[in-house]
């Protein structure tokens, strides 16, 4: 499902752009879903994420989060099961993976600036990795409205950020940005150095994020305590393998 050129780009610069996976209705469709799911869970919104001990920051000020995606709803289903989107995980995880976690956020208008960081504990060398993300735009990423950034090459580095830069809130140089039409979907090693962006528009920037990592480590949504009876019935066998349920 990815080309050979394809695979070499994410190895060599930790990211790769997938282009446009869903169609403008399907965006609309998503969105619709998250402003009735923003609506319904109003404060409890995100409460998942309080609820893991595997996530650092499970509140975050300036973001409206949503959590166990997973369970919301069938149109959430084609974030953990699209081929070209396992193809780009299994390139950086190989075949033993698991969905992590399937999350909702949005940086709010004048807030979403992140410190450079990785989604792991420590460095990892000589390719051994542990956690892969892919983050699915449900508005278009621009300069302005709070895009991601990435530091290419930065998943090969022995050090992290905040041992190396004296703010890293700071813009890094070698720092690129996520900029890309609503519907896109980008791939990136969760051990590339990377972050949100300040949101300077007035409105908020969306994106979903399918949160995956190694076989073997503990997810941060626990998907076995989550899911339903709905959503085994639909997701079928690859699916089930996929969130280890």
């Amino acid at each position: 499902m990815l080309t050979a050129q394809e695979i070499e780009f994410l190895e060599t610069y930790g990211y790769l752009n997938l282009g446009q996976l869903l169609t403008d209705e399907e965006v609309k469709q998503v969105n619709d879903r998250i402003a009735d799911l923003m609506q319904t869970e109003g404060e409890n919104a995100g409460a998942e994420l309080a609820e893991s001990k595997y996530i650092r920051h499970p509140k975050e000020e300036g973001a409206d989060r949503l959590a166990d995606l997973v369970n919301k709803g069938p149109v959430f289903d084609i974030f953990y099961t699209h081929p070209r989107v396992l193809a780009g995980i299994e390139a950086v995880l190989g075949q033993q993976y698991k969905l992590s976690s399937l999350n909702y956020r949005a940086a709010k208008p004048g807030m979403g600036l992140q410190k450079l960081h990785v989604d792991w504990k420590n460095t990892v060398v000589n390719g051994a990795y542990k956690v892969c993300n892919s983050i699915w735009l449900f508005d278009d990423f621009t300069e302005h409205n709070g895009s991601t950034r990435i530091v290419p090459k930065s998943h090969k580095l022995s050090s992290l950020p905040d041992e190396v830069m004296a703010d890293p809130l700071d813009k890094h140089p070698d720092e690129i940005r996520i900029i890309a039409p609503a519907g896109s979907v980008f791939i990136f090693n969760s051990h590339v150095w990377h972050g949100g962006t300040m949101n300077e528009t007035e409105n908020v920037r969306r994106s979903i994020h399918s949160y995956f990592c190694s076989r073997e480590q503990p997810q941060q949504i626990d998907q076995k305590k989550y899911i339903t009876e709905d959503t085994l019935k639909r997701i079928g066998e690859k699916g089930r393998w996929t969130l280890d349920v």
